[in-house]
């Protein structure tokens, strides 16, 4: 099965330049467009609230083609974006880019791709967490009060760990909404939070 993924991030975007240069590819390659996966969403938005992880990832087996323009069609950040390959190329589906000319499938440079993409996303992870583990000791040095306050929400901790990359990203003028929108919870809980850690709005 070869599957078409077209994404745009909002209704007022057209999909039709995105098939219309996928159908070119496909008849270059020789290869026939089976099923067709469009959406008009952000890319912040996690796979699973996507027709990307709702239906795509589902869907596809061992033996696949996925079909897409653009590496970053899948995703606004690289984590993410390293997640859904390493998701694919884990099930030995295929995933080919038009404009980048990525070609990722069942052979040994894909698999090295796959454990590279992996290992990336843990490293990531880990320096997230080590950085929010030293903010807590410098709030702990200056006399700041740490730990959960009386009556606070759980949504607290998911995001405590994040301090740091939430800073980063305002100061490179994220919006709210798009990165409440990555971190899986309302604007208005990622408003509060930042509150609670000192960032300016």
């Amino acid at each position: 099965m070869v599957y078409g993924y077209i994404r745009v991030s909002t209704a007022h975007q057209n999909l039709e330049n995105q098939q219309l240069e996928i159908e070119r590819f496909a008849a270059q390659n020789g290869i026939h467009i089976d099923k067709w996966i469009e959406e008009k969403i952000s890319g912040t938005k996690k796979p699973e609230l996507r027709k990307l992880g709702k239906i795509l990832m589902n869907q596809c087996k061992e033996g696949d083609l996925v079909v897409s323009t653009e590496i970053s069609r899948f995703g606004r950040s690289l984590i993410m974006i390293m997640n859904i390959l390493q998701y694919f190329l884990e099930r030995n589906i295929k995933v080919w880019t038009i404009k980048d000319n990525y070609r990722l499938g069942n052979d040994i440079q894909s698999k090295v791709l796959a454990f590279a993409f992996g290992l990336s996303a843990e490293i990531e992870r880990q320096l997230i967490s080590e950085r929010t583990k030293q903010g807590l000791v410098r709030a702990k040095a200056e006399g700041k009060k740490v730990g959960r306050r009386p009556g606070q929400k759980s949504t607290y901790y998911k995001l405590s760990r994040f301090d740091d990359y939430i800073k980063e990203e305002f100061l490179k003028g994220r919006s709210k909404s798009s990165l409440a929108a990555e971190l899986g919870v309302a604007p208005a809980t990622l408003r509060r939070h930042i509150k609670r850690i000192c960032c300016e709005l």
